[in-house]
């Protein structure tokens, strides 16, 4: 799709200097390590991918400047591009040393030390090893980064459907930023060659504006239709409808899916999730940090002052003005819709399991509105099957259930308002703003024990009025036998004339509860999809939400009509018609 924006020719690094874009395209040939460490510390080259890639080729020209002849008659060496002194004995202690400050020129972008200690292990090999170990990592960037951007773009449409898509985008992720192709403007790429790009608006990115200098430039140049905008209008543009989706790259990913980036990303991110517009991050896989369990543990780079106290070499500030000036934010995980590198979708939120939360929550209300979940009682799940992309390390485990969140009115959830559970363990997934329900354990012992797709947790009136006259105390499962009623067709029964219901005592921990449904479900293979808890309510499970719902509605309309018919008296197993 492009040309490298990064050439290695005759012992030096070629690249164009971005600090000139976009009205001097000026080519910089760096031959000395000083060199490329300025470039990356004034962003002549910048952008995760390009720093790391230049640091690469930093660390060639140190181990070339490190290395001398085995022999003092020795012919003349050379890397095989005519660059002299690749042969002989490398000081190797020397290397190591100049790429530890390469590494450290910018902290917060992994792939500079990510591509850095890539080469480390060839540079006693000498600088042929190094710099074929750096052409490699380079022709492979453009591969990577094509196949991530054409993951996004089918994400992406996936979606917002099929149509010419209103796209906003931060910063700049193209191949100034990578090598080639670039990330999440690879995907804008992508989208454009599809024909799918009716318009992108473009952030200026303050203060070294990035945005306009550089992804406008590219845009431009590609011929892909743009807007430009100061950062501060992007929630309004997504508030008035012109925008489907972000797009923005990254310079660090943590286990968790914490994504670092441009300053001005959290606040894209926390308006996107406000508008309900899918918020999606594009980076190789080399950006992923899974050492790092959450972004608390970034380190954010500060930059000069004059950044943001005037530009152009203008002042515009009163002089002496202190200054904040983070290069980065980092972007909470829950915030994130998706990660997505060359692998294909690596992260997906909980909370991006929308239509399964929109149901739940749609459900809920309903619920709420009859007074079965009043406040904050009761709860919903749905079965969430493990994804067809790979799973963050640290993510939690599959097969997972998508549950109602604690401590919220029944009657107010939102779509996000559930929380990502590990089915096997009872734990919810990393890096969620929201903790699941207490009665979580009652849904994974359900889970656990039956090919469930959704459980639902209500107080309806009757049932619980009902279980908890008929519970023997002292009994670990009360078995209530109920016959004779029509209604009893609605629970799937293979004999529709009798149903026996476990009444479970109401243990103080709910973990307790949840054990002793997980044992009598594995002894009773044949038990309904339906169970009591004295004095809290019955659960209720099917192969769809629907169904669940349904199961609940059919046993509380057969506890009231037990109620009304004046069985109230009846003893455990002896319940029936009058």
């Amino acid at each position: 799709m492009d040309d490298s924006s990064l050439i290695w020719d005759d012992g030096a690094l070629v690249t164009i200097d971005q600090r000139g874009l976009p009205h001097e395209v000026r080519e910089l040939r760096l031959r000395t390590v000083d060199e490329i460490i300025e470039a990356i510390t004034t962003l002549a080259i910048r952008g995760a991918p390009a720093i790391g890639i230049a640091g690469a080729f930093g660390v060639v020209i140190a181990t070339r400047a490190h290395t001398r002849d085995s022999s003092v008659d020795a012919p003349d060496q050379s890397i095989g591009d005519g660059s002299p002194r690749a042969g002989g004995v490398v000081d190797v202690a020397a290397v190591q040393a100049e790429a530890d400050r390469i590494a450290a020129a910018r902290p917060t972008a992994v792939n500079l030390a990510w591509a850095v200690d890539r080469v480390r292990a060839r540079i006693a090999e000498g600088a042929d090893a190094v710099l074929a170990e750096t052409i490699d990592m380079l022709a492979e960037d453009g591969r990577v980064n094509l196949a991530a951007a054409t993951h996004a773009a089918d994400l992406v449409q996936r979606l917002c459907g099929e149509r010419p898509l209103r796209l906003l985008t931060h910063c700049n992720t193209g191949r100034l930023a990578t090598s080639a192709v670039g990330t999440a403007i690879g995907a804008l790429r992508v989208l454009h060659e599809r024909g799918a790009v009716a318009d992108v608006i473009v952030d200026e990115t303050r203060p070294l504006l990035q945005g306009a200098r550089l992804t406008a430039w590219e845009l431009a140049q590609a011929g892909i239709p743009h807007r430009l905008t100061i950062d501060s209008a992007a929630a309004w543009a997504m508030a008035t409808g012109q925008v489907d989706a972000v797009l923005v790259g990254a310079d660090r990913i943590t286990a968790n899916g914490d994504v670092a980036n441009k300053i001005g990303t959290f606040s894209l991110a926390l308006a996107a999730r406000h508008h309900g517009i899918p918020f999606i991050v594009v980076a190789p896989e080399s950006t992923r940090d899974t050492a790092m369990a959450t972004g608390a543990q970034i380190v954010v780079e500060q930059r000069a002052a004059a950044e943001v106290t005037g530009f152009g070499g203008v002042a515009t500030a009163p002089a002496d003005t202190a200054v904040f000036n983070p290069a980065f934010d980092v972007t909470p995980t829950d915030l994130v819709t998706a990660v997505v590198t060359e692998n294909g979708v690596v992260y997906r939120n909980s909370n991006s399991f929308d239509a399964q939360g929109r149901a739940i929550a749609t459900t809920a209300r309903q619920l709420y509105g009859r007074g079965w979940m009043p406040g904050t009682a009761g709860n919903i799940s749905v079965r969430v099957e493990a994804p067809s992309w790979p799973v963050a390390a640290g993510a939690g485990a599959w097969p997972a259930l998508l549950i109602t969140a604690s401590g919220l009115s029944k009657g107010e959830l939102g779509a996000d308002d559930t929380v990502l559970v590990g089915i096997a363990d009872t734990t919810a997934h990393a890096g969620q703003r929201r903790k699941p329900s207490a009665e979580t354990s009652i849904h994974t012992a359900v889970y656990r024990t039956r090919p469930a797709g959704a459980v639902v947790h209500v107080h309806s009136p009757f049932a619980t009025a009902l279980a908890t006259t008929a519970a023997r105390p002292g009994d670990a499962v009360t078995p209530l036998r109920i016959s004779g009623f029509e209604l009893l067709k609605g629970f799937g029964l293979a004999d529709p004339s009798t149903v026996v219901i476990p009444v479970f005592p109401n243990w103080p921990e709910v973990a307790r509860i949840g054990a002793d449904i997980d044992t009598y479900l594995r002894e009773n293979p044949d038990a309904p999809p339906i169970l009591f808890i004295t004095g809290h309510g019955i659960t209720t499970w099917g192969d769809t939400l629907a169904q669940a719902r349904d199961r609940a509605e059919c046993l509380e309309a057969l506890c009231e009509l037990i109620a009304r018919t004046g069985r109230t008296d009846a003893t455990p197993l002896e319940i029936g018609p009058t």
